[in-house]
C-alpha cells in the first residue's frame, strides 16, 4: 500500500488505504481543522520527535462500548475506597505533560512531542479534549486524555504515580461519557 504525502489541504486518502500497520499518511500539521478532520475519519496522528507527522488508522481497532464497560472486584473495592477523587478537564496540561514524562517498558522516548503537547492543548480549549484526573488530596497521581467528537471518545494516553490512579480515573471517565451519551471509546 501506498503511504501518502499531506500538505496544506485538510485532505486525507480513505482510511481503508493505510498499510498493515495502519500508516496512511505523512506529513501535514496539527492544526485543530486538521485533528478533527482526522479523528471524524478514524485518523490519528503518531510518531516521535524529529520525525515528520505520520497519520495512523489501524483496522482492526481496539473500542469499546462505554455501556459494555464491566468493572472487576478489585478497582470496585478501589473506587469505594475513594483514595483519590476524579475531576475532569481541570490539569489537562499537567495530565498531557505527565503522559508523556511516563517511561513506557519496551519504548524509547515518547510519541507526545512538544509540537503535540501544544495542539491537544488547543484542543483543550476550543472544548474538544479532555482529561479525567485522579487526585490524592492536592497531588495529581493518575490520570488521562483523549478527544471527544460526536458520540465518540478517543482515548490517546494515561499515566499513574499512585496504585490504580489512571484505572479509577478512566472508570469514572466511562461513567460520565454514559451520562453524555457517548456510546464508543477508540482506544
Amino acid at each position: 500500500m501506498p503511504v501518502f504525502r499531506l500538505d496544506e489541504e485538510i485532505l486525507f486518502p480513505a482510511p481503508e488505504l493505510a498499510d498493515s500497520d495502519g500508516l496512511l499518511a505523512v506529513g501535514g500539521d496539527l492544526r485543530p481543522e486538521r485533528l478533527l478532520t482526522a479523528y471524524a475519519s478514524g485518523i490519528f496522528p503518531w510518531y516521535h520527535e524529529g520525525m515528520p507527522i505520520l497519520w495512523h488508522s489501524p483496522d482492526p481497532r481496539f473500542v469499546l462500548r462505554a455501556d459494555e464497560l464491566r468493572i472487576n472486584r478489585t478497582l470496585r473495592k478501589e473506587l469505594r475506597r475513594g483514595r483519590y477523587q476524579v475531576r475532569f478537564d481541570t490539569a489537562f496540561r499537567q495530565v498531557i505533560e505527565a503522559c508523556a514524562e511516563v517511561p513506557r517498558p519496551g519504548q524509547d522516548g515518547t510519541w507526545i512531542t512538544n509540537e503535540m503537547v501544544e495542539a491537544y492543548v488547543r484542543l483543550h480549549e476550543l472544548g474538544f479534549a479532555h482529561s479525567s484526573e485522579a487526585w490524592e488530596g492536592d497531588r495529581l497521581v493518575g490520570g488521562l486524555y483523549g478527544v471527544s467528537l460526536g458520540h465518540a471518545f478517543f482515548g490517546e494516553s494515561m499515566f499513574a504515580h499512585a496504585p490504580n490512579a489512571s484505572k479509577v480515573a478512566f472508570a469514572v471517565l466511562v461513567e460520565q461519557l454514559r451520562a453524555w451519551e457517548i456510546a464508543l471509546i477508540d482506544c
